[in-house]
């Protein structure tokens, strides 16, 4: 046990203990990995009692401050929920390729919409969600053979896997992550109190022996990205689905989740995990291709899944504001937005493929099959962002995203002019070819 560990934290009661462990976290003097003292050698060490000791650890995995690994004790968690992210001010003149908005350009007008609401305005009592509404999103995921006999309307997506991994899971359990994977998703899983496991993944999403190895080792639920996937633009094919389902078949009481967050502009079909599951959930948001501030989002799943989500909303909002629900309807539903989205789909697609295709001409293999995001394998991500950024183009580096992958860059190319692709590429080769040079032997 590290004696300087001890003398981070203070207090007497389960509440003060946790209050002194959680400032030390904040404040760094504890880092994330960092292994606790055991409990009893911290209740010796503060006079207490382990019962004290083990409240207030327990406290702070509620939290998602913490998390218990085996023999190594309780230890800090790797991205533990503290502050809210925000996106740095940009030098003037930088093209911002990093902050995950789709084009504007590409989106319908929510004031046309908006002019057009024609909604009465519901009471107390009434249903809760709109049965125009629940046609389109019933039409959406049977179009793509996912059943749509149980469905829930939700905040967004983020909503949507929070609200599912409460209705099944408790602080401690295990859920299996892409790898890289989205940093919400990631911080998400720890402020719940649960522990991310990564699952490695490739252009077609998880690899089947990385799945079988994450189940293997207990995960209590897994969350997989069928298309779009960020930071990759990973997206499964009907060969890898096939493949998948056979090694979840073997673990049917596992809780699959799908984030199918992109939908529609992803550039290539869904192809589901679900068929067959006893617990299960698909979640689609409209964010991407209606518009972010549109927080609305479906789930399709098993009844219990979907009962267990609406019955807890009933205790929080109750309901999505049916003005926005009846936005939403009057967009999905003009033919004038189906040409949009169309169109939006054929751009990205064209976008993405532009600099992945740039990227091969200078010897750099992309990863970037579907959606908003192309992902640049690196030696060192921290020069590369930089070297980026003096040369006008703002990426993320990938630490955030990943558990154990490789480094990488995140490019998002929603913006993404097709004629941009080669002066980037450009840049890009250039970012990684100092640092390439100083690791040949």
């Amino acid at each position: 046990m590290n004696v300087s560990t001890h003398y981070q934290i203070r207090g007497k009661s389960g509440n003060q203990i946790a209050a002194s462990i959680e400032d030390a976290i904040r404040n760094g003097r504890i880092g994330a990995g960092a292994r606790l003292p055991a409990i009893r050698a911290l209740a010796g060490h503060l006079a207490v009692s382990p019962t004290t000791v083990a409240a207030a650890y327990q406290t702070l995995r509620v939290r998602g401050l913490l998390h218990g690994s085996g023999r190594r004790g309780t230890v800090v968690n790797r991205r533990p929920p503290l502050v809210t992210p925000t996106m740095p001010r940009l030098p003037a003149g930088v093209r911002n390729l990093m902050d995950g908005n789709p084009d504007p350009r590409l989106l319908p007008s929510l004031s046309d919409a908006i002019r057009r609401l024609a909604c009465p305005a519901p009471l107390y009592g009434g249903a809760s969600d709109r049965p125009e509404l629940l046609a389109l999103a019933r039409a959406q995921f049977e179009a793509d053979h996912i059943a749509a006999h149980a469905l829930a309307v939700v905040g967004g997506a983020m909503d949507a896997i929070e609200r599912v991994l409460q209705a099944h899971l408790r602080p401690g359990d295990v859920v299996g992550v892409e790898d890289p994977c989205y940093r919400g998703t990631l911080d998400l899983i720890s402020a719940l109190g649960l522990v991310a496991e990564p699952v490695a993944i490739d252009e077609n999403g998880p690899r089947p022996e990385a799945m079988a190895g994450a189940l293997h080792a207990g995960i209590s639920a897994v969350i997989v990205t069928p298309r779009g996937q960020n930071p990759t633009g990973a997206a499964l094919e009907r060969k890898r689905a096939s493949a998948l389902s056979a090694v979840l078949e073997r673990y049917r009481e596992v809780l699959l989740i799908e984030d199918d967050f992109t939908g529609p502009i992803s550039g290539v079909p869904a192809f589901s995990l679900t068929a067959g599951r006893e617990r299960w959930a698909v979640a689609r948001s409209v964010s991407k291709f209606l518009g972010p501030d549109l927080r609305l989002a479906f789930i399709a799943g098993d009844p219990l899944t979907v009962a267990r989500v609406q019955g807890r909303q009933h205790l929080g909002p109750r309901w999505i504001s049916h003005i926005l629900q009846e936005a939403v309807v009057t967009l999905w539903s003009d033919a004038k937005t189906v040409r949009l989205i169309k169109r939006a789909t054929e751009t990205y697609t064209l976008r993405r493929e532009a600099l992945v295709r740039a990227l091969k001409e200078h010897g750099i293999e992309a990863r970037g099959r579907s959606g908003l995001n192309v992902w640049v394998p690196v030696v060192e991500e921290t020069s590369a962002v930089q070297s980026l950024l003096n040369d006008g183009w703002a990426v993320l580096a990938g630490e955030s995203f990943r558990l154990k992958a490789l480094p990488g860059l995140r490019v998002m190319t929603a913006s993404l002019e097709v004629d941009e692709a080669p002066r980037l590429a450009r840049a890009i080769a250039a970012a990684l070819r100092p640092r390439s040079a100083s690791h040949v032997v």
